[in-house]
């Protein structure tokens, strides 16, 4: 989708059960590189994650770090506001600070001031993601990142984040419905469908929607599939639960709201596009 460069409203209330911090990836999930992007909901903008091939660049944060300036997200509902960097270089301390240098050239696109919040928020996101996928943390930590731009603090980022001091991840910005499996064009080899994500909601339970689309490679469902899933009760709000489904291809909409609302009433929807083969 076209990046927009600034945020015009503060956006909906994500309701009351808001995550109080975000559980760092697993160490399980080290053969792929974990890179955050950006994607408007409700009038406002929240970090959503995916992970991707990626070109190695020596070490796993440096690795996702290049990716998340270079690549584009699967799923065209996410946005990059960054600029292809020269130069990435990362390391951490003994105490488990992430320091990453990153070129000047990267930030090249204007943004506002929240804009410019949420894409610094990205980097450290990602690069606290590498860090844990690939078992370089422990997941108990509470991981800080320096950044540096072209070896030097106190860079304006996007002209608008003062950079050099150890920052942290901000817990307000994860989206409050985020689907982490399927990813978008995920193939399915069998008819059953798990699918798995976070989120936040009054009752602790999100609605969710499977429509059979485009031309289908057996007999489609002819409405779509509704029902809702209860949030688990930690602090992360996880939720998992299976469909069976027919050879085919399907959108997935899970969002704060009633199971069977009108599309114009499902608040805070993450979508996905998948196939059944």
């Amino acid at each position: 989708m076209p990046v927009p460069t600034t945020i015009e409203a503060p956006g909906t209330d994500a309701q009351s059960s808001a995550l109080t911090s975000m559980p760092l990836e697993s160490a399980k999930t080290a053969a792929q590189t974990p890179v955050y992007w950006l994607g408007e909901s409700a009038q406002s903008v929240y970090l959503y994650r995916e992970f991707r091939e990626a070109e190695n660049r020596g070490d796993p944060i440096t690795t996702a770090i290049s990716a998340m300036t270079t690549e584009q997200p699967l799923d065209d509902d996410y946005f990059n506001p960054w600029q292809p960097a020269s130069s990435v270089a990362a390391s951490i301390s003994p105490d488990g600070v992430i320091t990453v240098d990153i070129s000047a050239d990267a930030f090249s696109r204007p943004l506002d001031a929240g804009m410019a919040r949420r894409a610094v928020q990205q980097l450290v996101y990602t690069a606290t993601a590498a860090a844990a996928s690939s078992g370089l943390i422990s997941q108990d930590e509470q991981i800080q990142v320096v950044i540096l731009v072209d070896g030097h603090t106190g860079y304006r980022a996007f002209g608008q984040v003062t950079l050099g001091e150890p920052m942290v991840r901000d817990a307000s910005l994860v989206a409050p419905v985020w689907v982490i499996d399927p990813q978008d064009g995920t193939v399915f080899k069998g008819h059953k469908v798990t699918i798995n994500g976070r989120g936040t909601a009054r009752d602790s339970t999100l609605g969710w929607e499977i429509t059979a689309v485009g031309d289908t490679m057996s007999r489609p469902v002819a409405e779509p599939m509704t029902g809702s899933v209860k949030l688990g009760q930690d602090h992360a709000g996880a939720f998992t639960f299976s469909v069976t489904l027919p050879k085919g291809n399907y959108e997935l909409r899970i969002f704060q709201g009633d199971p069977g609302a009108k599309r114009s009433q499902q608040q805070f929807v993450d979508s996905k596009d998948f196939a059944v083969t």
